[in-house]
C-alpha cells in the first residue's frame, strides 16, 4: 500500500514537473503555441465552452475566418508555385526544341528530328509538316504532309471566317487524315503551328498530334509555342532555300 502511494506520488510530481517546464517554454517561446493550429484551436472551444453557449465569442469568430483566409492563401500559394514550376518545365522543353532545330544542318536531318527528338521532349505521339502544293503528290519523307492549296488557313479556322491565329490548340474530332494519314483517328488533341515560309511559297503547318484528348486546348498559353514556331520558321526557310 506505502509502495503504491509513493508510486502515485512520484507520478503527480513528475505531472507537476512536466506541467511547469511546458508553461516555462510557452512563456519563452509564444509561438509554440500561436503557430500550432490545432492547440490554439482547442484552446479556443474550451473558452467556448466555459463561457456557455449563450455568448457569443466573437474573438472565436474572428479566428475561423482569419483560419479560412490563410487556408485560400495557402491554397494559392501552392497553385502559385505549381504554375511556375509548369512555366519553367516548359520553358525548358520549348528550348530544348530550338536546339534541336538549330542542330539540324539538311532538310532530311530536321524533318528526322521532328518525328525523333521533338516529338520525344514535347511528349506528342504524331508530328507532321503540311505543306501546300497546288499538285500534291507522294511524300518525300513521312514526317510531310502534302496538302492542297488553302488546305492550312481552312483547316486551323475550320472553314470559318476570321483571323488565323499562328498557334492554335485545340481538341479535334476527327483530325485530319490529310496531316496524319492512317493515325488519324486515334488524335484526340492538336497543337497547330503556322508557318510562314516566306515570299514566293505557300503556306505550310507544324502538327502535334496526341492520343490524350486533354493534352492541348484552348485555354492553354502558347506564347513558348509562338517562339518555337518563328525559329522554324527561319530554319526552315534557309533549308528550303538550299534545296
Amino acid at each position: 500500500m506505502a509502495e503504491n502511494t509513493i508510486l502515485a506520488r512520484d507520478a503527480e510530481n513528475g505531472a507537476r514537473a512536466q506541467g511547469r517546464d511546458w508553461r516555462d517554454s510557452v512563456l519563452t517561446d509564444p509561438e509554440l503555441v500561436l503557430e500550432d493550429r490545432d492547440v490554439m484551436r482547442a484552446l479556443i472551444a474550451a473558452d467556448a465552452e466555459r463561457m456557455g453557449g449563450n455568448v457569443v465569442d466573437l474573438r472565436g469568430i474572428a479566428m475561423q475566418r482569419l483560419e479560412a483566409r490563410l487556408d485560400r492563401l495557402e491554397d494559392t500559394h501552392r497553385s502559385v508555385i505549381a504554375a511556375a514550376y509548369e512555366n519553367l518545365a516548359g520553358t525548358n522543353q520549348i528550348h530544348r526544341c530550338v536546339l534541336a532545330v538549330l542542330e539540324a544542318e539538311t532538310l532530311p536531318e530536321l524533318l528526322d528530328h521532328l518525328t525523333g527528338q521533338i516529338a520525344d521532349i514535347v511528349r506528342v505521339d504524331r508530328v507532321r509538316l503540311a505543306l501546300e502544293s497546288q499538285a500534291p503528290g507522294a511524300t518525300p519523307h513521312p514526317a510531310i504532309a502534302p496538302v492542297a492549296t488553302g488546305f492550312v488557313d481552312d483547316y486551323v479556322t475550320r472553314g470559318r471566317e476570321g483571323p488565323v491565329r499562328q498557334v492554335t490548340l485545340r481538341r479535334c474530332t476527327p483530325a485530319a487524315r490529310e496531316i496524319y494519314g492512317p493515325d488519324a483517328g486515334r488524335i484526340r488533341s492538336e497543337a497547330l503551328l503556322r508557318l510562314d515560309l516566306g515570299t514566293g511559297r505557300q503556306r505550310g503547318l507544324l502538327a502535334f498530334g496526341a492520343e490524350d484528348a486533354t493534352q492541348f486546348g484552348p485555354g492553354q498559353g502558347t506564347e513558348l509555342l509562338s517562339f518555337f514556331t518563328a525559329a522554324f520558321e527561319r530554319v526552315l526557310r534557309r533549308h528550303l532555300a538550299q534545296a
